[in-house]
C-alpha cells in the first residue's frame, strides 16, 4: 500500500563533495511542492556554499511551491516553460522561466526531414 502522507517527502538529505565557498546549482527533473529544493538548498548553504541556484525542466510548483521557493536559501529558480505558472510564481522575484520552443521547432523539422535529433543533445559536436 502507498502511504500518501510521505508521497514528495525525503527521509534523508546528505551532500556529496565539498560545497563551502561555492556557488552551488542544484538540478532536478521537476519541481512540485519544492520541499525537497528548499530543504537541499538550506542544507547547502548551511554546508558552507556562499549562494545557492535552482535549475528544472518542469516547474509544477503547486501548492506551498512558492511560498517555499520565495522564503528559502534560493538566489532562483529557472524553469521551462513546459507547464504554464501561476500567477504568484509569474511574479515571484526568484522564479524565471526560460523557452523551449525553439528547441522543440528544431527537434520537429529534424523528424521531418530525417535528420537526427539526438545530435541536438550532443554536447561534444
Amino acid at each position: 500500500s502507498l502511504d500518501l502522507a510521505t508521497v514528495n517527502e525525503i527521509a534523508e538529505m546528505r551532500i556529496v563533495g565539498d560545497v563551502e565557498g561555492r556557488y552551488a546549482f542544484l538540478i532536478d527533473d521537476m519541481v512540485d511542492t519544492a520541499g525537497t529544493l528548499t530543504r537541499a538548498a538550506g542544507a547547502v548553504c548551511e554546508a558552507g556554499a556562499t549562494a545557492v541556484s535552482a535549475v528544472c525542466s518542469h516547474g509544477v510548483l503547486s501548492g506551498p511551491a512558492v511560498d517555499r521557493i520565495d522564503n528559502s536559501e534560493l538566489k532562483n529558480l529557472i524553469v521551462s516553460d513546459t507547464i504554464p505558472l501561476r500567477e504568484n510564481a509569474r511574479t515571484s522575484d526568484k522564479i524565471r522561466v526560460v523557452s523551449i520552443a525553439s528547441l522543440i521547432a528544431e527537434a520537429v523539422r529534424r523528424i521531418h526531414t530525417g535528420d537526427s535529433v539526438s545530435s541536438l543533445f550532443d554536447l561534444e559536436g
